[in-house]
């Protein structure tokens, strides 16, 4: 029986390399790579061999015939994938892998001195970086994270209701205890040290620090209590230290989240969650206490354009049209909803809605009292936040001209973007540090990986590759002489420990 890879699916492509058939695809090689909402198991190749399972960071696969409840359409999923594609084990010999992990150990010279790179950042890109550097090189790396408690993305903005997800984490943290990685945690460049001092101390320093800013819907009203950036809902039910736990007030009916993306659908999800089913996750305490006192009936996920511009993966729409307690719904109002959905080939994001629920939602009336609704509302664009003092709710460009939708929680979920480091050279407009191929430009030695590179596109796996471009030119630029001299040995502790109350280190 062959495998299938599932919801979690984080694309980063450890289960290609550990495939002994070549039997998953898109490889990172193909021009689809990146582009799908997961990887795929060709169940006419798979040997049930069991090494994409083992090699798999976020348990995402599994065997087929062992798949049941809400996952048992991903055996479909996985073979429909291959519909109308040649059998790989006609094309390619077992054992062959066009692409494989990046043999940087053929880059450096033997004998070669040991470099000295800090690594600013915890999170998923920061770590495959880290990862690289300390399994193919004999570098030396100080890692640094301006919070005390590190994993960046994979701890604080992951979904606490998915854990398969977060494991990866488990798989990243393995290299904080390496002999050759010492932990700087509660340093802020910046404020405790700074870009120029980092590079003084190191032979090169890659910048993993993320964007953490989230993208403003720019109309009136938005600054007005009860209006909040995703970036602060994920951090308050994952207990962000920088986020307070009465962040997220939940005595109105009926939440707007402003996105269709996956970090709406997150925020969705868990808003209108019965709490029992949340109580084993890893969701904050606070949080869980105050949706146990939840007045939330209704939530309103909104989007500017058609359902077949939807920028939510399948898995995450499927884990959400699936769960017990909870209807969705989609708002038919605009007729132009219902055709896209009609008219949708198979496999197109508007395809998925085939089978829900549609009605024209009448905005007037109060949510319904059972079960919880989710409601999907296409084409509706943000004209204006409504309330003198507070939200009362969301104006939006609707069938017909405006209406507005009562509600006493709007949540902007429409992308993140990076914020200037001092230091660095920084494109307001693109919201990334300036550079190619991860060197920052002009500026020898210093590097960016992640979404402060590349700007704040494709998931956790994403970074793999990304990270393998950057420590690869990297290498390649200390090699060829290109780094900065250096001017000292390493950083002296009491420098990166100043002026934070609790930064820890480690050796």
């Amino acid at each position: 029986m062959p495998y299938a890879i599932t919801q979690t699916c984080c694309t980063d492509a450890s289960c290609v390399a550990a495939c002994p058939v070549n039997c998953i695809h898109p490889t990172p090689d193909e021009p689809d790579f990146g582009t799908t909402d997961m990887l795929y198991v060709d169940p006419r190749t798979c040997i049930d061999c069991g090494a994409c399972a083992d090699a798999c960071p976020v348990d995402a696969v599994h065997p087929a015939d062992a798949l049941t409840g809400a996952l048992a359409e991903y055996a479909a999923i996985n073979a429909d994938f291959y519909a109308d594609r040649p059998s790989s084990r006609a094309t390619e010999p077992p054992v062959f892998h066009a692409w494989g992990p990046p043999d940087f150990d053929r880059v450096i010279p033997a004998g070669f001195p040991a470099l000295d790179v800090a690594v600013v950042g915890t999170g998923p890109a920061g770590m495959y970086a880290v990862q690289d550097l300390l399994l193919h090189t004999n570098a030396r790396v100080t890692l640094i994270d301006r919070l005390r408690e590190p994993g960046g993305l994979v701890r604080f903005g992951v979904a606490p209701d998915h854990p398969s997800t977060k494991r990866i984490g488990e798989a990243f943290a393995r290299h904080h205890g390496h002999h050759r990685l010492r932990m700087r945690l509660g340093v802020q460049v910046g404020h405790d040290t700074t870009v120029e001092q980092l590079a003084a101390a190191h032979d090169a320093v890659i910048y993993a620090v993320g964007a953490s800013e989230a993208r403003a819907l720019g109309v009136p009203g938005e600054e007005l209590p009860g209006s909040l950036a995703a970036t602060t809902v994920v951090g308050w039910y994952n207990g962000h230290p920088e986020v307070a736990p009465s962040a997220v007030d939940l005595s109105a009916e009926r939440v707007v989240v402003v996105g269709t993306g996956n970090v709406a659908l997150d925020v969705a999800r868990i808003l209108s969650a019965d709490p029992a089913d949340l109580a084993g996750s890893a969701i904050a305490g606070p949080a869980l206490d105050a949706l146990r006192g939840s007045a939330v009936r209704e939530v309103v996920l909104l989007g500017r354009r058609g359902p077949q511009d939807a920028a939510y993966t399948r898995p995450e729409l499927l884990a959400l049209a699936r769960r017990n307690g909870v209807e969705l719904v989609v708002d038919d109002g605009d007729p132009r909803t219902g055709r896209a959905i009609d008219a949708a080939a198979a496999g197109e994001h508007a395809a998925l809605l085939q089978g829900v629920r549609r009605e024209a939602v009448d905005w007037s009336a109060p949510p319904p009292d059972r079960p919880r609704r989710l409601v999907l509302r296409f084409h509706s664009a943000p004209v204006a936040v409504a309330g003198p003092d507070r939200v009362s709710g969301l104006r939006v460009t609707g069938p017909g001209g405006e209406v507005e939708i009562p509600a006493g929680l709007v949540v902007r979920a429409v992308g993140h973007r990076g914020t200037p480091l001092p230091g660095l050279p920084f494109d307001d407009a693109t919201g990334t540090v300036p550079n190619a191929g991860g060197r920052v430009a002009g500026m020898p030695g210093s590097y960016v990986v992640g979404w402060i590179k590349r700007g704040s596109t494709g998931g956790i796996g994403a970074n793999r590759a990304c990270a393998a471009e950057t420590v690869g030119a990297l290498l390649d630029d200390a090699v060829a002489g290109r780094l900065p001299a250096r001017r000292r040995r390493r950083i002296p502790l009491p420098l990166l420990g100043r002026g934070r109350k609790g930064a820890s280190v480690s050796r």
